[in-house]
């Protein structure tokens, strides 16, 4: 016992920090199930992966399927194991290719980016082609070579990866077509799971940058979920295998990420695409990536996903996830309440023609990460409200800006600072918006930070 706590302590010491910072000062209340270390191999791929395991030019979350595949097609060469096939089409004809590795008998099927604006788990897929490619005598790539068979279908949804959007061109949630099979997306995804007819499956995802873990103040970075197979939310053998690889998952992470992972809400969805490959027999694990403040392209939270997902799915080519217990995954909180992402608290609103109103109001960012496309969320009496981030603004003066000028040039009316609006306005210390301190116009600029909390 001694010597595994020496070892661990160790470990710990060759850890990169990642940079979370507590949201506030909730203290964690201890879990029932101790945490095992993580796996031995872990710190050793840690330390390999900045300069031979993650693949350059996908450094921004925003990316077309034809460039994610520009980089990893040379990745995938025959002579590495790789397999490459074309599939189907998205509804704008974009290819859907599926990518097999490996020569196991166990079965595993991953899919990603069926959500549209959800990279980081594609970002992570191309390290891990990398690592199965470039790394054939890594012990972890040799058993996952000789006991898996794995399946890939990367970025299911092209065409909302082409607006980075989450819906496909239809206007159609993926996610939700697994029963009507209506897009030529899910017929895809649905086809080839009936060719592999996998042991195991992963439905890789990213979720919102505000959830909270539990009723905590603390970011959620990876959320998972066993989903379930029932409206009873029963756990049978299928399921009960994927709760295991959860909690391997939860092991590998724990070390980066203790207090930011959390459990995705169980209720059953009998349109959902995990829910209906747990009922057909598989055992499936979602993966949500959530955000960690101060990486606005998500690639530390890459990295961990990338080394939570080898965990993964080395855990099932050693079959060391059997007797993982399942409190490792039922301790996890769930995801609790969506923070907005600014909250403006103090101020008064001085907006022409109308009187001076004491207000807070809050503001939501379409890429809360970058901190882009603000809108109103919401004006009133928010004293009791908790944000991302805070901006008190007593003694300032919310002052909107001016609007577009008419066809005729005629002067601008100002903006209109009503929930639902774009979010463009002054903070100043007059009400007319002549000493400002700090001006919001759709997206935060970088070379003017916020006013200190």
């Amino acid at each position: 016992m001694r010597l595994a706590h020496s070892l661990l302590l160790v470990f710990m010491m060759l850890i990169p920090t990642v940079g979370i910072a507590r949201d506030d000062d909730t203290p964690s209340s201890p879990p029932s199930t101790p945490v095992p270390p993580p796996p031995a191999w872990l710190a050793g791929l840690d330390a390999l992966y900045d300069d031979r395991l993650r693949v350059a030019g996908l450094d921004e979350r925003r990316f077309t399927a034809e460039h994610w595949w520009d980089i990893a097609t040379p990745l995938l060469a025959s002579k590495r194991g790789f397999r490459v096939e074309e599939i189907g089409l998205s509804v704008e004809e974009r290819p859907l290719r599926h990518v097999a590795w490996g020569k196991g008998r166990t079965r595993v099927l991953l899919w990603s980016q069926m959500h549209g604006d959800e990279s980081t788990a594609s970002m992570a897929l191309a390290d891990v082609f990398r690592f199965l490619g470039e790394h054939p005598d890594h012990p972890v790539v040799k058993r996952l070579r000789a006991r898996t068979s794995l399946h890939i279908l990367p970025i299911l949804n092209p065409d909302g990866a082409a607006r980075f959007q989450r819906r496909n061109v239809q206007g159609i949630d993926l996610n939700q077509d697994a029963r009507a099979l209506a897009t030529p997306e899910a017929r895809t995804l649905k086809a080839l799971y009936d060719r592999v007819r996998p042991e195991y499956g992963f439905n890789l995802h990213d979720q919102r940058m505000g959830y909270r873990v539990g009723d905590s103040g603390r970011g959620v970075a990876i959320a998972l979920l066993s989903p379930p197979y029932n409206a009873a939310g029963e756990v049978n053998p299928v399921r009960a295998r994927a709760i295991e690889v959860a909690g391997a998952i939860r092991i590998a992470l724990e070390p980066y990420l203790a207090g930011h992972m959390a459990r995705w809400d169980e209720t059953f969805n009998p349109r959902a695409f995990g829910d209906l490959t747990t009922q057909w027999g598989t055992s499936t694990v979602l993966i949500e990536a959530g955000g960690i403040e101060g990486d606005p392209q998500k690639q530390r939270l890459r990295k961990l996903y990338f080394l939570g997902l080898v965990a993964a799915l080395d855990s099932i080519a050693t079959g060391s996830h059997a007797g993982v217990p399942a409190d490792l995954y039922r301790d996890l909180p769930e995801n609790g309440d969506v923070w907005p992402d600014l909250l403006v608290r103090g101020g008064t609103l001085s907006v022409p023609g109308q009187p001076p109103t004491r207000a807070d109001l809050t503001v939501n960012f379409k890429d809360p990460l970058t901190e882009r496309g603000g809108s109103i969320a919401y004006v009133g009496d928010l004293a009791d409200a908790r944000a991302r981030h805070t901006i008190h603004a007593r003694g300032l003066y919310i002052v909107p800006m001016p609007g577009p000028t008419g066809p005729a040039g005629g002067s601008a009316s100002s903006r209109p600072i009503v929930p639902g609006a774009p979010a463009y306005f002054h903070l100043s210390r007059d009400p007319h918006g002549h000493d400002i301190v700090w001006t919001l116009a759709g997206d935060v600029d970088a070379a003017h930070p916020r006013p200190a909390p």
